[in-house]
């Protein structure tokens, strides 16, 4: 595993950049905080966006395939009207009596299984994990939460313990237990639903010994931060009843497979064929305006609502419902789940046939407009896996198309377009890809 805090980044000194690039980043490291990063080894510098495009300061687009957070494209302009229209109006929030909120609420939760009725807003992915967890650990009387091993879940206190991806700096809590993931452990189809259930039922077991219990399992239901790990369908489910079964709740993070991505459904546990207890939503809810929720079963909720306060400012503010509501109609309308799918498809078809003349490529994992892609041997040391990937990554940058890597060795491609791509964006994609690769293959 790696120890590296983000890989694939820009570190002083290893790459000549121009002065108007260098002076900007002499600036920004002189005023903001040493835990910042840029991405890739050239950072890019960025003025504007549209749709699937961003521009630098002289013209130059960059393909982005890699940014789930404007779901729907930079700077939608049916998005962009919605929240200026608002804020010319209030943005008021949720103490006053404001029908939108209601009128919005009312279509999200319509999107869920019909048990899951309630809906809290928040700001963010992370505050919607952080109140999650407060429900769970309130309804449950429990501590103990199970994490896949590289799980990420957000930044706040209580959730950046619980998130084992941020490094080992960064201290888990004492009730947290991770559990590995069948794919990675290299257990076959066939059985990882009992190799999920045994770790699990492991974990539990620990924690009702040492007096913790379990509040939650709480996942994302592609697993995005161990490399993207999506099948079979309904590997999850016995693990799931392991944790009802104990007391605890059952938490989807929807923060990267929810609204569409995964195409065939509009969240990514119904892959899985599985209701969670609540679910917990963020990046793509507003095309990049900051608004989350928490949406969930009813006795949970009102469970924790009549016993513990939760007012959050900004919250259900009307701009970002207004901002979310226009993202929703969009989905829906232009049936953007079906559109994820097809193009899902076409992406998964042309990375396939890569895989057949670039040794490189070791394996293929799709689900809708999401894919991780495996870079080199089975056979090579990590150490090099992991090169090769950031070479591919940083060879398609300065081609002029994003992506990044992830997982726990940081040698899979994470390629997660904004789900507006059309099939001459994937085109583009897989040439540049193929040239990149060539040229990888040829350096080493």
């Amino acid at each position: 595993m790696t120890t590296d805090l983000m890989p694939n980044r820009y570190r002083p000194g290893e790459t000549a950049l121009p002065e108007r690039e260098a002076a900007l980043i002499a600036r920004r490291d002189a005023v903001l905080g040493a835990s910042y990063r840029l991405q890739y080894r050239t950072p890019v510098h960025v003025v504007r966006g549209e749709g699937m495009w961003l521009y630098d300061p002289d013209g130059r687009a960059y393909l982005d395939f890699y940014n789930n957070v404007p779901s729907l494209g930079h700077c939608h302009p049916e998005i962009t009207a919605a929240m200026a229209d608002q804020a010319a109006r209030i943005s008021a929030n949720t103490r006053y009596l404001e029908p939108r909120l209601v009128d919005y609420a009312e279509r999200l939760v319509a999107t869920f299984p019909k048990a899951m009725d309630r809906v809290v807003f928040t700001c963010t992915g992370s505050e919607s994990n952080d109140l999650a967890l407060r429900i769970a650990r309130h309804v449950s009387g429990h501590e103990g939460v199970i994490v896949s091993s590289y799980a990420y879940h957000g930044t706040s206190a209580a959730v950046a313990e619980v998130s084992p991806n941020l490094g080992d700096a960064v201290r888990l809590s004492p009730s947290v237990r991770m559990i590995d993931l069948p794919g990675p452990a290299g257990v076959p189809a066939g059985e990882a639903q009992a190799h999920f259930t045994a770790q699990v039922t492991a974990a539990i077991h620990d924690l009702d010994r040492r007096g913790i219990g379990v509040a939650a399992l709480l996942f994302d239901s592609i697993f995005s931060s161990d490399g993207v790990w999506i099948d079979p369908p309904g590997f999850i489910a016995g693990g799931v009843d392991a944790v009802r079964t104990a007391g605890g709740l059952v938490i989807a993070d929807e923060v990267q497979p929810g609204f569409g991505r995964t195409g065939a459904h509009m969240w990514g546990f119904e892959r899985h064929g599985i209701v969670p207890d609540l679910a917990t939503l963020g990046k793509p809810m507003g095309n990049g305006f900051p608004i989350g929720a928490v949406v969930g079963r009813r006795d949970p909720m009102e469970s924790f609502g009549q016993t513990a306060r939760y007012s959050n400012t900004f919250a259900g503010n009307t701009v970002g419902i207004a901002a979310a509501d226009a993202v929703l109609t969009v989905l829906q309308r232009d049936d953007i789940p079906g559109q994820a799918t097809r193009i899902g498809a076409r992406l998964r078809d042309g990375i396939g046939a890569l895989a057949n003349r670039h040794e490189m490529l070791r394996a293929v994992r799709q689900a809708g407009l999401f894919i991780g892609v495996d870079i080199g041997t089975s056979d090579s040391p990590a150490q090099q896996r992991r090169r090769m990937a950031l070479d591919v990554v940083n060879g398609m940058r300065d081609e002029g198309v994003l992506i990044s890597t992830t997982g726990a060795n940081e040698d899979t491609l994470k390629i997660r377009p904004p789900l507006v791509c059309q099939p001459d964006h994937v085109d583009r994609f897989i040439e540049t890809l193929d040239r990149v690769l060539g040229r990888v293959s040829n350096e080493r």
